[in-house]
């Protein structure tokens, strides 16, 4: 589990050639800071656009082996099935880069998203969605996804556009009800989630629930949307990236956990040593909505090591859980009002390196 992390990268001017694709689009002096909503700063159509580009051909293959191991019953399971669409969705909700461990490894999208077109007739697709913060478009961008679907014709979902159809859908349970509004290609896809091993600025663990619940419209708590999305989206699962994961600053865990997005999630959630009163409210509510945690299910789960970790023979489910366990618990993020560590680990040097100005968003961050 220790070692170093296969996430490498390196921050790109845009329009400089790398090693996977040209990158076309405007230049500027970088004299004027950048709204991240529509990627534009003072002077309009002169601000440039600029995106993490971490060698993503050499990181992809470092996920192949892993991620057909790790995936093998959900792949079967879809090759049985032969759903005319699978959607991953991977956490997208800032463009944090890969290595803080604050978002999904790119790399290991596009490294499943290769492995569904090699083993389905499917139609491939990536959702997330837009907020307060920053655009969906903006996000994928900096994150490289559009040259990363484009390998398979995945297209890219943003789930806050106006234009999809929706359905509503209602979870109830005795004197229980939560509505939520879902977009109907989630409804129509195959689903898999792809969460990272972080918290969020509650305390809780980010998992597959909550990551889907982002997805939805709702007016009930996070807990009870996160339910209700789940229930209503019915992921065929989740695969959670723990490549670099997220305790109180990021850790090179090396690891891919997948299985019943329940049982990940409660998974994820104990390798994060949470047993806050907020955490006990939200197992009652869980129950209260007739669904379980997924504790009984945790044996369902698959785990297999990433990168130099991955040539290790006889991997020991246990101790990859006791040492991410040991190293992990407690996470917690800093203060709301504390600038976030993924501003001194990556964005002060993007900042250094492109003249541009530190997203003031992740000053005063919140919902990550």
């Amino acid at each position: 589990m220790t070692g170093e992390s296969v996430v490498r990268g390196t921050v790109v001017e845009a329009g400089e050639s790398t090693n996977d694709t040209d990158i076309d689009a405007d230049t500027t002096d970088g004299t004027e800071p950048r709204d991240l909503l529509d990627g534009r700063g003072g002077d309009g159509d002169n601000a440039p656009i600029r995106r993490w580009n971490p060698d993503l051909d050499a990181r992809m293959a470092a996920f192949e082996s892993s991620v057909e191991h790790v995936l093998s019953p959900i792949l079967d399971a879809l090759s049985t099935a032969g759903p005319g669409r699978i959607t991953l969705v991977p956490d997208t909700h800032y463009p944090f880069h890969p290595s803080t461990g604050m978002v999904t490894d790119p790399a290991l999208v596009g490294a499943t998203l290769s492995l569904l077109d090699d083993r389905t007739d499917a139609e491939l697709a990536v959702a997330g969605t837009s907020s307060a913060a920053i655009a969906f478009e903006r996000t994928t961008d900096y994150l490289g996804y559009p040259s990363l679907v484009a390998r398979t014709g995945a297209e890219l979902v943003d789930c806050s556009d106006d234009d999809l159809e929706r359905e509503r859908y209602v979870l109830t349970n005795d004197d229980h009800a939560v509505a939520v509004s879902v977009p109907v290609p989630l409804r129509e896809s195959a689903v898999i989630a792809v969460p990272t091993l972080r918290p969020t600025d509650a305390g809780t663990f980010a998992g597959g629930r909550r990551t889907l619940a982002r997805l939805v419209d709702a007016v009930a708590d996070s807990a009870a949307t996160a339910v209700a999305a789940t229930h209503a989206i019915d992921p065929r699962g989740s695969l959670l990236d723990a490549t670099t994961a997220y305790g109180e600053s990021p850790y090179a865990a090396n690891a891919l956990f997948s299985g019943p997005t329940p049982a990940v999630d409660t998974l994820g959630a104990s390798l994060l040593g949470q047993s806050s009163i907020a955490d006990r409210t939200r197992a009652a509510e869980l129950e209260a909505m007739g669904t379980t945690d997924g504790a009984g299910e945790i044996s369902t789960v698959r785990v297999t090591p990433v990168g130099t970790a991955a040539d290790a023979s006889g991997v020991d489910f246990e101790q990859h859980l006791a040492t991410l366990r040991e190293r992990l618990d407690g996470a917690s993020l800093p203060p709301s009002d504390a600038t976030h560590p993924a501003v001194s680990a990556a964005y002060r040097l993007y900042a250094a390196v492109g003249g541009d100005a530190v997203p003031p968003q992740l000053d005063a961050r919140g919902g990550h």
